[in-house]
Protein backbone atom coordinates (compact mmCIF):
# COMPACT_ATOMS: atom_id res chain seq x y z
CA UNK A 1 0.00 0.00 0.00
CA UNK A 2 2.90 2.27 0.83
CA UNK A 3 3.72 2.93 -3.09
CA UNK A 4 0.22 3.22 -4.03
CA UNK A 5 -1.07 5.54 -1.44
CA UNK A 6 2.34 7.80 -1.78
CA UNK A 7 1.99 8.19 -5.72
CA UNK A 8 -2.41 8.49 -5.32
CA UNK A 9 -2.34 10.79 -2.46
CA UNK A 10 -5.61 12.43 -3.03
CA UNK A 11 -3.61 7.62 -4.17
CA UNK A 12 -1.18 8.18 -6.75
CA UNK A 13 -0.65 0.93 -13.62
CA UNK A 14 -1.06 -1.80 -16.93
CA UNK A 15 1.01 -4.52 -18.59
CA UNK A 16 1.94 -1.73 -21.62
CA UNK A 17 0.04 -2.68 -24.81
CA UNK A 18 -0.10 -1.22 -28.44
CA UNK A 19 -3.10 0.50 -27.19
CA UNK A 20 -0.70 2.36 -25.04
CA UNK A 21 1.98 2.85 -26.84
CA UNK A 22 -0.53 4.65 -29.70
CA UNK A 23 -0.76 7.78 -27.63
CA UNK A 24 2.40 8.38 -29.40
CA UNK A 25 4.97 7.59 -32.32
CA UNK A 26 7.91 7.75 -30.29
CA UNK A 27 7.91 5.89 -27.09
CA UNK A 28 10.71 8.75 -26.30
CA UNK A 29 8.08 11.31 -26.67
CA UNK A 30 6.07 9.47 -23.13
CA UNK A 31 9.18 10.09 -20.91
CA UNK A 32 7.58 13.59 -19.25
CA UNK A 33 6.04 14.28 -16.40
CA UNK A 34 5.19 17.84 -18.22
CA UNK A 35 2.51 18.22 -20.90
CA UNK A 36 1.08 21.16 -22.86
CA UNK A 37 -2.99 21.06 -23.24
CA UNK A 38 -3.70 23.10 -26.29
CA UNK A 39 -6.20 23.25 -29.58
CA UNK A 40 -9.94 23.03 -29.56
CA UNK A 41 -10.44 26.94 -29.34
CA UNK A 42 -8.40 27.49 -26.71
CA UNK A 43 -6.81 30.94 -26.58
CA UNK A 44 -3.93 30.35 -23.99
CA UNK A 45 -2.54 26.99 -23.53
CA UNK A 46 -2.59 25.02 -19.91
CA UNK A 47 -0.12 22.69 -18.96
CA UNK A 48 -0.54 19.25 -17.12
CA UNK A 49 1.83 17.43 -14.37
CA UNK A 50 2.43 14.53 -12.43
CA UNK A 51 3.41 14.79 -9.29
CA UNK A 52 4.26 12.53 -6.32
CA UNK A 53 2.58 13.92 -3.09
CA UNK A 54 5.79 12.83 -1.01
CA UNK A 55 9.54 12.54 -2.12
CA UNK A 56 12.46 12.95 -0.88
CA UNK A 57 14.93 16.21 -1.81
CA UNK A 58 17.43 13.96 -3.83
CA UNK A 59 14.46 12.33 -5.90
CA UNK A 60 12.78 15.98 -6.41
CA UNK A 61 12.54 16.42 -9.88
CA UNK A 62 11.84 19.87 -11.75
CA UNK A 63 13.45 21.53 -14.42
CA UNK A 64 13.42 24.85 -15.86
CA UNK A 65 10.71 24.40 -18.85
CA UNK A 66 8.64 23.06 -15.63
CA UNK A 67 9.38 25.91 -13.84
CA UNK A 68 8.64 28.43 -17.17
CA UNK A 69 5.38 26.49 -17.97
CA UNK A 70 4.51 27.09 -14.15
CA UNK A 71 5.44 30.96 -14.72
CA UNK A 72 3.31 30.67 -17.94
CA UNK A 73 0.35 29.96 -16.30
CA UNK A 74 -2.21 32.31 -15.22
CA UNK A 75 -3.81 29.58 -12.32
CA UNK A 76 -2.73 26.70 -10.18
CA UNK A 77 -5.29 23.58 -9.77
CA UNK A 78 -4.55 20.53 -8.03
CA UNK A 79 -6.56 17.45 -7.13
CA UNK A 80 -8.23 19.34 -4.21
CA UNK A 81 -7.50 23.38 -3.83
CA UNK A 82 -4.97 23.19 -1.58
CA UNK A 83 -5.13 27.41 -1.13
CA UNK A 84 -8.58 26.87 0.49
CA UNK A 85 -8.42 27.61 4.33
CA UNK A 86 -11.41 25.40 5.41
CA UNK A 87 -9.58 22.44 3.68
CA UNK A 88 -8.00 21.07 6.55
CA UNK A 89 -11.07 21.65 8.97
CA UNK A 90 -13.08 19.82 6.20
CA UNK A 91 -10.85 16.59 5.48
CA UNK A 92 -10.37 16.39 8.88
CA UNK A 93 -14.33 15.92 9.78
CA UNK A 94 -14.52 13.66 7.03
CA UNK A 95 -11.38 11.13 8.78
CA UNK A 96 -13.84 10.60 11.87
CA UNK A 97 -15.31 7.59 12.36
CA UNK A 98 -18.98 7.92 12.22
CA UNK A 99 -19.56 3.95 12.20
CA UNK A 100 -19.49 3.88 16.52
CA UNK A 101 -16.68 1.96 15.85
CA UNK A 102 -13.53 3.05 17.45
CA UNK A 103 -9.28 2.55 15.94
CA UNK A 104 -9.36 -0.36 18.37
CA UNK A 105 -12.05 -2.41 17.23
CA UNK A 106 -10.47 -2.99 13.83
CA UNK A 107 -7.57 -4.83 15.13
CA UNK A 108 -7.20 -7.77 17.72
CA UNK A 109 -6.17 -6.44 20.94
CA UNK A 110 -3.25 -8.40 20.16
CA UNK A 111 -2.41 -6.47 16.48
CA UNK A 112 -3.53 -3.25 18.70
CA UNK A 113 -0.62 -3.10 21.12
CA UNK A 114 1.68 -3.74 18.34
CA UNK A 115 0.42 -0.90 16.58
CA UNK A 116 0.18 1.18 19.54
CA UNK A 117 4.05 0.38 20.43
CA UNK A 118 4.86 1.13 16.51
CA UNK A 119 3.35 4.75 16.38
CA UNK A 120 5.04 5.16 20.04
CA UNK A 121 8.37 4.43 18.93
CA UNK A 122 8.38 5.87 15.14
CA UNK A 123 6.71 8.59 15.41
CA UNK A 124 6.27 9.60 18.87
CA UNK A 125 2.53 9.75 19.17
CA UNK A 126 0.33 8.40 21.17
CA UNK A 127 -2.57 6.30 19.05
CA UNK A 128 -4.98 7.10 21.58
CA UNK A 129 -5.12 10.71 19.10
CA UNK A 130 -6.49 8.43 16.46
CA UNK A 131 -9.33 6.82 18.64
CA UNK A 132 -12.19 8.10 16.49
CA UNK A 133 -10.78 7.88 13.30
CA UNK A 134 -10.82 6.10 10.33
CA UNK A 135 -7.79 3.37 10.07
CA UNK A 136 -7.11 4.72 6.23
CA UNK A 137 -5.81 8.18 8.93
CA UNK A 138 -3.54 6.12 10.57
CA UNK A 139 -2.26 4.33 7.30
CA UNK A 140 -1.79 7.76 5.87
CA UNK A 141 0.24 9.07 9.11
CA UNK A 142 2.40 6.45 8.97
CA UNK A 143 3.37 6.53 5.15
CA UNK A 144 4.21 10.37 5.21
CA UNK A 145 6.54 9.42 8.35
CA UNK A 146 8.48 6.71 6.69
CA UNK A 147 9.44 7.91 3.14
CA UNK A 148 12.27 7.10 2.64
CA UNK A 149 14.34 10.59 3.94
CA UNK A 150 14.49 12.71 6.95
CA UNK A 151 12.84 15.50 5.42
CA UNK A 152 10.23 14.62 2.31
CA UNK A 153 9.18 17.41 0.05
CA UNK A 154 5.59 17.98 -1.49
CA UNK A 155 5.20 18.77 -4.72
CA UNK A 156 1.86 20.36 -3.62
CA UNK A 157 3.27 22.70 -1.52
CA UNK A 158 6.21 23.89 -3.42
CA UNK A 159 4.14 24.00 -6.67
CA UNK A 160 1.37 26.58 -4.30
CA UNK A 161 4.11 28.61 -2.32
CA UNK A 162 5.63 29.41 -5.51
CA UNK A 163 2.83 30.39 -7.24
CA UNK A 164 1.47 32.13 -4.17
CA UNK A 165 4.53 34.36 -4.88
CA UNK A 166 3.35 35.61 -7.91
CA UNK A 167 -0.46 35.97 -6.48
CA UNK A 168 -1.57 32.91 -8.72
CA UNK A 169 -5.01 32.01 -7.59
CA UNK A 170 -5.07 28.20 -6.72
CA UNK A 171 -8.03 25.90 -7.73
CA UNK A 172 -9.02 22.24 -6.95
CA UNK A 173 -10.58 19.50 -9.44
CA UNK A 174 -12.65 17.62 -6.33
CA UNK A 175 -14.24 18.07 -3.10
CA UNK A 176 -12.13 16.70 -0.25
CA UNK A 177 -15.19 13.98 0.36
CA UNK A 178 -14.93 12.98 -2.93
CA UNK A 179 -11.64 12.12 -2.64
CA UNK A 180 -12.18 10.49 0.70
CA UNK A 181 -15.07 8.68 -0.72
CA UNK A 182 -12.61 7.26 -3.45
CA UNK A 183 -10.57 5.82 -1.21
CA UNK A 184 -12.84 4.57 1.25
CA UNK A 185 -13.97 2.35 -1.71
CA UNK A 186 -10.93 0.28 -0.57
CA UNK A 187 -11.87 -2.30 1.73
CA UNK A 188 -11.06 -1.52 6.10
CA UNK A 189 -9.52 -4.94 6.20
CA UNK A 190 -7.29 -3.93 3.44
CA UNK A 191 -5.93 -0.72 5.16
CA UNK A 192 -5.78 -3.06 8.27
CA UNK A 193 -3.84 -5.75 6.63
CA UNK A 194 -1.35 -3.23 5.13
CA UNK A 195 -0.81 -1.80 8.60
CA UNK A 196 0.07 -4.71 9.91
CA UNK A 197 2.27 -5.68 6.91
CA UNK A 198 4.39 -2.29 7.27
CA UNK A 199 4.49 -2.67 11.08
CA UNK A 200 5.69 -6.60 10.68
CA UNK A 201 7.59 -6.45 7.33
CA UNK A 202 8.94 -2.95 6.77
CA UNK A 203 11.10 -3.81 4.83
CA UNK A 204 9.46 -5.71 2.02
CA UNK A 205 8.11 -2.99 0.21
CA UNK A 206 11.66 -0.79 -0.46
CA UNK A 207 12.63 -2.37 -3.44
CA UNK A 208 9.20 -1.80 -5.84
CA UNK A 209 8.84 1.35 -3.86
CA UNK A 210 12.62 2.37 -5.06
CA UNK A 211 11.66 1.23 -8.59
CA UNK A 212 8.80 3.57 -8.52
CA UNK A 213 10.75 6.35 -7.83
CA UNK A 214 13.31 5.59 -10.39
CA UNK A 215 10.20 5.79 -13.07
CA UNK A 216 9.68 8.62 -11.71
CA UNK A 217 13.27 10.62 -11.93
CA UNK A 218 13.21 9.49 -15.43
CA UNK A 219 9.83 10.53 -16.52
CA UNK A 220 8.68 7.40 -17.92
CA UNK A 221 5.35 7.66 -17.31
CA UNK A 222 4.18 3.88 -18.61
CA UNK A 223 6.99 2.34 -16.64
CA UNK A 224 5.42 4.23 -13.26
CA UNK A 225 1.98 3.46 -14.44
CA UNK A 226 2.62 -0.20 -15.20
CA UNK A 227 3.74 -0.66 -11.46
CA UNK A 228 1.01 1.03 -9.73
CA UNK A 229 -2.03 -0.95 -11.67
CA UNK A 230 0.16 -4.72 -11.46
CA UNK A 231 -0.08 -3.56 -7.44
CA UNK A 232 -2.50 -6.41 -5.60
CA UNK A 233 -3.59 -3.68 -3.24
CA UNK A 234 -5.91 -1.62 -5.90
CA UNK A 235 -7.48 -4.90 -7.26
CA UNK A 236 -10.80 -3.91 -7.82
CA UNK A 237 -10.58 -0.13 -6.59
CA UNK A 238 -9.11 0.96 -9.85
CA UNK A 239 -11.97 2.23 -10.84
CA UNK A 240 -12.87 4.41 -8.22
CA UNK A 241 -9.20 5.56 -7.13
CA UNK A 242 -8.34 6.49 -10.72
CA UNK A 243 -10.61 5.95 -13.97
CA UNK A 244 -13.26 7.23 -12.34
CA UNK A 245 -11.64 10.70 -11.07
CA UNK A 246 -9.85 10.97 -14.37
CA UNK A 247 -13.28 10.94 -16.14
CA UNK A 248 -14.25 13.16 -13.60
CA UNK A 249 -11.78 16.05 -13.82
CA UNK A 250 -11.90 16.14 -17.36
CA UNK A 251 -15.40 18.25 -17.73
CA UNK A 252 -14.05 20.41 -14.65
CA UNK A 253 -10.49 20.99 -16.42
CA UNK A 254 -12.08 22.12 -19.91
CA UNK A 255 -14.21 24.74 -17.78
CA UNK A 256 -11.30 25.92 -16.30
CA UNK A 257 -8.90 26.18 -19.30
CA UNK A 258 -11.63 28.22 -21.23
CA UNK A 259 -11.25 31.07 -18.43
CA UNK A 260 -7.76 31.44 -18.27
CA UNK A 261 -3.97 29.25 -18.29
CA UNK A 262 -3.85 26.76 -15.94
CA UNK A 263 -1.28 24.46 -14.72
CA UNK A 264 -2.54 21.25 -13.30
CA UNK A 265 -0.16 19.42 -10.64
CA UNK A 266 -2.17 16.05 -9.76
CA UNK A 267 -0.32 12.40 -9.00
CA UNK A 268 1.61 10.88 -11.64
CA UNK A 269 -0.54 8.31 -11.51
CA UNK A 270 -3.60 9.78 -13.16
CA UNK A 271 -1.86 10.52 -16.32
CA UNK A 272 -1.23 7.42 -18.46
CA UNK A 273 -2.90 4.66 -19.73
CA UNK A 274 -6.29 4.29 -21.84
CA UNK A 275 -8.42 5.30 -19.45
CA UNK A 276 -5.75 8.37 -18.23
CA UNK A 277 -6.40 12.23 -18.39
CA UNK A 278 -3.64 12.31 -21.17
CA UNK A 279 -5.93 9.78 -22.94
CA UNK A 280 -9.02 11.23 -22.45
CA UNK A 281 -7.73 15.10 -22.91
CA UNK A 282 -6.80 14.16 -26.48
CA UNK A 283 -10.31 12.13 -26.80
CA UNK A 284 -12.35 15.37 -25.68
CA UNK A 285 -10.49 16.99 -29.02
CA UNK A 286 -7.52 18.81 -27.28
CA UNK A 287 -3.76 18.65 -28.25
CA UNK A 288 -1.72 17.00 -25.39
CA UNK A 289 2.27 17.46 -26.19
CA UNK A 290 4.91 16.33 -24.16
CA UNK A 291 7.18 19.13 -23.47
CA UNK A 292 10.93 17.92 -22.41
Amino acid sequence: MKKITVILASILSLGINSKVFSQSNNVQDNKSLLWKISGKQLSKPSYLFGTMHLICANDFVWTNKMKESLDKSEKICFEMNLGDPKLMMETSALMIDKTGKKLKDYFTPEQYKIISKYVKDNAGIDISIFENMKPMVLEGMLISNEVNCPNPISYEDTIMKTGQKSKKEIMGLEEPKEQIEAFESIPTDSFVNSLMEQITHPNNDDTSYQQLINAYKIQDLPSLYEQIIKSKELGDNMGALLYDRNSKWIGRMTDKMNKSSVFFAVGAGHLWGDKGVITLLRKNGYTVEAIK
